[in-house]
């Protein structure tokens, strides 16, 4: 696939996963393997598709990125002739002095080869207004790179879920060139309900960019509620695709053509005002520019 052909079909994976890693990989590749047989040349797994329970039972199952999750999906991206993005598994660390590991997301080509890893840069530490609380840092470290591969001359930005709140790494993840951005996701049933959907058409609004936003769905194990409703929305902000409340793949294909005709009947980029944002910056963090000028 290349930006040539101006088509690009992308399925968007909900899953239920629980505690199981054995039927989480399964239910994974039987996903993987219906989105190919409808056409997919990108296929999507959500946020903890291998498994689901609490954050540190999650850290306890972490693996290598040479290790069992990864070498099953390689063959399965290769076998289908898929790009392919394992939305996140528990990555274990090899940095010394922090054993947590990261939230991991990684891209395969075609050929199944690994061409892009990102690792989680903003954790879910929040107190929800129904009492239940998340405190991913405990357990999780923060990775520290912004993220953009390419492949079959298509470039595509990663993020993780919580991350979707943070407009920042979405402008310089456009600013960098990508023209798909994924969001695989474990949205809380709470706070799904009334930003999952809104935030999605936001960033792809604001940027002029594809969003292919897997998602966890139903009670899991753990005693958590996600929201589900994994979706694909084009670069105006519609919702070309949406999952209803059950495990599924929804599929839609994205035009790179309508993509630059919405970037150029509105040019965002070409009137950002990168300086006075800079100074901005600068002044939050107590740098030059600090104080603040009126008049």
């Amino acid at each position: 696939m290349s930006e040539s052909k101006r088509i690009l079909r992308l399925a968007a994976i909900q899953m239920c996963s629980g505690q199981d890693l054995d039927r989480n990989l399964r239910r994974a590749v039987e996903f993987i393997h219906a989105g190919a047989d409808r056409g997919a040349d990108v296929v999507a797994l959500p946020e903890n598709f291998a498994f689901m329970g609490s954050d540190r039972e999650r850290a306890d199952v972490a693996q290598e990125l040479d290790g069992r999750i990864v070498t099953e999906l390689r063959k399965v991206a290769r076998e289908r002739s898929v790009i392919l993005l394992a939305g996140s598994y528990l990555e274990r660390s090899r940095q010394s002095g922090d054993t947590r590991p990261f939230n991991t997301s990684v891209l395969f080509d075609r050929q199944g080869e690994i061409v892009a890893v990102y690792r989680k840069l903003y954790l879910f530490d929040v107190c929800l207004a129904d009492g239940s609380s998340y405190r991913e840092s405990e357990y999780i470290q923060p990775g520290s790179e912004v993220v953009v591969a390419r492949t079959e001359g298509v470039s595509f930005g990663l993020s993780i879920c919580y991350d979707l709140r943070f407009p920042e790494l979405y402008r310089v993840l456009a600013l960098r060139g990508a023209r798909v951005v994924f969001v695989p996701a474990a949205f809380t049933l709470l706070t799904g309900k009334d930003h999952w959907i809104p935030l999605l058409r936001a960033r792809a609004i604001e940027n002029q960019i594809s969003v292919v936003a897997p998602a966890q769905y139903g009670l899991h194990e753990a005693h958590r509620q996600t929201y589900g409703h994994a979706a694909i929305v084009d670069s105006w902000g519609t919702v070309l695709a949406q999952a209803p409340e059950q495990e599924c793949v929804v599929c839609a294909d994205v035009d790179f053509t309508y993509q630059e005709d919405v970037r150029r009947r509105i040019p965002v980029f070409e009137h950002l005002r990168m300086e006075v944002f800079e100074q901005a910056f600068q002044a939050a963090r107590g740098g030059p520019g600090a104080k603040n000028r009126t008049g």
